[in-house]
């Protein structure tokens, strides 16, 4: 038997301020027992109650899906609840005495979704401002604001039924009622593309309430990306607006039905912030001296006397008012290392992790009118002084200006560094007795759940894994961005596109990406088709439509793989005109229908060849990396267009990819299978997005590719483009021994030269810091970037052995490859359907020979394709489908032989001739 676990609507964690009248249901199955397997659904039964104790409605229906299902009742309305359990019908086998079952699962718990605020009609609220601002130079930060609306409930008015908060803000707020802060979100409402979306959020503020004497709302909120600096070479302010104000409606609800509306007008007062400026790039600086005590409490009729009027703004011009039901909160407390001293006599806290938050103080005590200042970075300089060069011009400091008064609890509100190193000047904290209990590092990103996990037999290659994880959780802050600590921090297209597949697969990141990639199609419609670089769109000042391959392949790419990920079509659909402008409007095609090869591309920017300050010179010609993805999307068109049940589409998108693909026969591949360019980019592009014509064209590609590999001792030779497919092309040549020690590689550049220097994250350059300890000198140098650490899906997929067939991992493809020095390794994943896991492990015994044990575990009402090879290169010597349930198999296997050598000229190698090998 299994049960119902994980019921859930649309991409929503709670169910709380669903933005959809319909909303899709979707759940998990978990199995009871070990001795149930091949369990299938073959029906559900969905109970909906309206109103608490009404007789729910029931629904039947005959269906092996369990995810994405239709909403079966009528449409729910503004801020309608509903309850919503499930139960499923199905068959399975009893492992014990191999008799067939079928029948009922039991009833879930009751799940409660309940929408917001669905038309901007439901909004009585006004944004509220400050009426006087200060003369200021227009590269001046804004001064955070406090807001304050003191209320009552009317009288006999009665117990509250329920409560809610609809807020938002222009900047970032943090609200409070009664003197309790409101939820536990971060830098809220987020980032989106202002123009074209506002995020709010809903809270239930139901038990801080009182019904009796008098309540306060308050909010405070600051610049953030509303306002502040945006973008690098000093950036540009006032991006949306140049004030700062809230927007907020509260409802309470009584248990008549009756309603009590407080909502932001010209009866709230306002008043400066404590906090002088708060600014995302530069820091926050903290004046104890100008503290307004307890402001947000009811017992200051004197505040309500003294603060200032507000003024009312207009009304947010954006087309779609979106609740955020993926806020960023602090998902984790990292406690320090050690605190040193530089040769320069600065005080240095280490947390020996490079993340993305804030510090947090217990407790600190400065006498009146001194100050404190903590600067951030991610690494020291080889002069053993604080890295800061990288930062550009991002301050990344927060200063306290004390009042004499002890400070507790301490920690910047409305900004967020990276770093791993803070230096602290103005205060010892050393002198404060348990210094490794009063100071933490605060993890700060959106809030998603991990749902893959991989581990081997080799500590580097475990290290690998976890820093793209960390890099990941750092780079999603709201939007996925390319850094979280320079005078940068946007949305670039082609990093989260080339990562895709790896971020779905170790975050719960469907949701985000896919609300992200709405803000990509909003901003692509203002460039006729061609989407932005960045998104939101801060850079057209500087960029303003310039189409580029693999960046803007972002609108097909990545809707693509979070389709593949959850089995969502809506998303496909949703995007769909974002496509097809792109392909039919934006792409700028040259006479033969690939790209116009007179536009420069940014191809394989980051090639490790390139100089430090010309990443994009790169030894793979763009303009063919362009044409090779033009192909690999237009066939994608036709895979999409076909699913959406769009046949002429999908018809004209395919005979276009047939046609497109021969002209880059013909432009690039010659008849034995060389390429022009030559180099590891071009080939793995080629074999990973089936460009070469039969199968000696590609016999040909396998040997090159190798070829290049060995002459490079197998250190990395590609950038952005080629290093997601590089392992991937040689496992598909039948040269995994090669992808295996590439892998492996430790000098620089490659995947493991940063562990040796001890990064905990992935750097934006292979060289972001040089062997001797100093920083690249590059302006372009980021220490945690997530792109580079695309190679993890080949982790997951070759190393691990599993990977979806169909979209959702309904059905998955089971085929571990065992290589190199590895003994073992497994891999999870946290499936749409339940938990996917695969263990390996080779035994010698003490003749010799070699057993590969492999281990499945296969979640409810799915199945696996298992093949399992006994060679690097030969064919699957076991072929099976298998259901739901614990699996396991021994076969013999053969390791090739290791390690492969490399390629070592005779000019840098005397005394060997040309054709020697090295095993180095």
């Amino acid at each position: 038997m299994a049960e119902i676990v994980a019921l859930r609507f649309e991409h929503h964690p709670s169910g709380l301020g669903v933005q959809c009248s319909i909303p899709r249901i979707s759940w998990k199955l978990s199995a009871v027992d070990e001795s149930v397997s091949d369990w299938t659904q073959s029906q559900y039964e969905i109970a909906v109650r309206r109103s608490p104790g009404s007789q729910p409605e029931r629904f039947t229906i005959n269906s092996s899906d369990s995810s994405w299902l239709p909403w079966p009742s009528t449409p729910l309305i503004s801020r309608e609840q509903a309850q919503v359990r499930v139960r499923a019908y199905g068959s399975w086998t009893d492992r014990t005495t191999r008799r067939t079952h079928s029948g009922w699962a039991t009833w879930s718990s009751w799940a409660t979704v309940e929408c917001s605020l669905l038309s901007s009609q439901d909004w009585i609220a006004e944004p509220i401002s400050s009426p006087s601002l200060p003369t200021r130079h227009k590269d001046e930060p804004l001064r955070p604001l406090l807001f304050r609306k003191p209320f009552a409930l009317p009288v006999n008015f009665g117990t509250v039924h329920r409560a809610r908060l609809y807020i938002t803000a222009l900047g970032v707020y943090r609200a409070y009622l009664n003197g309790s802060r409101i939820g536990d979100h971060e830098m809220a409402p987020g980032w989106t593309s202002y123009h074209h979306r506002w995020a709010y959020q809903v809270f239930d503020v139901s038990s801080l309430i009182t019904t009796t004497g008098k309540n306060v709302l308050g909010v405070e909120v600051a610049e953030g990306w509303f306002a502040g600096r945006l973008g690098f070479d000093g950036g540009k302010r006032y991006m949306y607006g140049d004030q700062i104000g809230v927007l907020a409606q509260l409802e309470v609800d009584g248990p008549g039905g009756e309603r009590f509306h407080i909502a932001s007008d010209l009866s709230w007062k306002c008043h400066a912030s404590p906090l002088v400026r708060s600014e995302i790039y530069n820091g926050e600086v903290y004046d104890m001296r100008d503290e307004v005590g307890h402001w947000h409490r009811h017992n200051h009729d004197y505040l309500d006397a003294h603060w200032d009027p507000v003024c009312v703004l207009g009304f947010p011009l954006a087309r779609l008012f979106v609740p955020n039901a993926h806020p960023v909160r602090s998902t984790q407390e990292v406690a320090p290392k050690r605190i040193f001293t530089t040769p320069a006599g600065r005080i240095i806290i280490d947390f020996g992790q490079n993340l993305v938050g804030k510090l947090w103080i217990r407790s600190l005590t400065l006498p009146a009118n001194a100050s404190v200042t903590f600067t951030h970075a991610e690494v020291m300089e080889n002069d053993g002084e604080l890295g800061t060069r990288a930062l550009r011009d991002a301050q990344c400091a927060d200063t306290v200006i004390s009042s004499g008064q002890p400070l507790v609890d301490w920690s910047p509100k409305f900004t967020f560094h990276g770093f791993r190193f803070v230096q602290v000047d103005g205060w010892d904290p050393q002198t404060e007795s348990s210094w490794q209990d009063n100071i933490r590092a605060l993890v700060i990103h959106t809030d998603f759940a991990q749902t893959g996990w991989f581990t081997c037999s080799n500590a580097d290659i475990n290290q690998l894994h976890q820093n793209a994880c960390w890099s990941m959780r750092g780079n999603f802050l709201s939007i996925p961005t390319d850094c979280p600590q320079r005078d940068e921090r946007l949305g670039w297209t082609g990093d989260i596109q080339v990562f895709s597949p790896s971020a779905t697969f170790l975050y719960d990141s469907v949701g985000m990406l896919s609300d992200w990639m709405e803000d990509v199609a909003c901003e692509q419609s203002d460039h006729r088709g061609i989407p932005p670089l960045v998104v939101p769109n801060i850079l057209d000042h500087v960029w303003p439509s310039i189409p580029q391959a693999v960046w803007d392949d972002v609108v097909i790419i990545v809707p693509w793989v979070l389709y593949l990920s959850s089995g969502d079509r809506d998303i496909l659909d949703r995007q769909y005109p974002s496509m097809t402008a792109w392909l039919d409007q934006g792409v700028r095609r040259g006479k033969d229908g690939l790209w116009d090869p007179e536009l420069w591309q940014l191809g394989d920017w980051l090639d490790p060849q390139a100089p430090p300050d010309e990443p994009g010179d790169t030894r793979t010609n763009g303009t063919l990396v362009a044409d090779a993805y033009l192909v690999h999307v237009t066939s994608l068109m036709a895979d999409i267009s076909s699913i959406l049940e769009k046949e002429a589409e999908s018809i004209h998108y395919r005979l276009k990819a047939h046609h497109l693909r021969r002209v880059f026969q013909d432009k690039y591949i010659t008849a034995t299978g060389l390429m022009v360019g030559d180099s590891q980019t071009a080939y793995a592009l080629a074999v990973v997005f089936k460009l070469f014509r039969n199968h000696d064209q590609l016999a040909e590609a396998s040997r090159r590719l190798a070829l290049h590999v060995r002459t490079a001792k197998f250190r990395v030779a590609t950038g952005f483009v080629g290093t997601p497919v590089i392992l991937r092309a040689l496992t598909d040549t039948d040269n995994l021994s090669l992808a295996y020690r590439m892998l492996l590689e430790d000098s620089c550049p490659s995947w493991l030269y940063p562990i040796t220097m001890g990064a905990t994250t992935i750097w934006e350059r292979w060289d972001s810091m040089l062997p001797n300890g100093s920083i690249n000198p590059g302006q372009m140098t980021s220490f945690n970037h997530y792109a580079l650490g695309s190679v993890v899906n080949w982790l997951h997929e070759t190393v691990g052995g599993i990977r979806p067939l169909d979209a959702g991992w309904k059905t998955a493809l089971v085929c571990p490859q065992p290589g190199g020095p590895l003994t073992h390794a497994t891999v999870s994943y946290e499936s749409t359907y339940g938990r996917w896991s695969c263990q390996w492990e080779l035994v010698r015994d003490g003749a010799g020979d070699v057993t590969l044990s492999v281990d499945l575990t296969v979640p409810p009402n799915c199945r696996a394709v298992v093949r399992i090879r006994a060679t690097e290169s030969g064919p699957s010597n076991l072929e099976t489908v298998v259901g739901s349930g614990k699996h396991q198999w021994r076969v013999r296997f053969f390791p090739s032989p290791w390690p492969p050598q490399a390629i070592a000229p005779f000019v840098t190698n005397p005394g060997k001739n040309f054709n020697s090998v090295d095993s180095t």
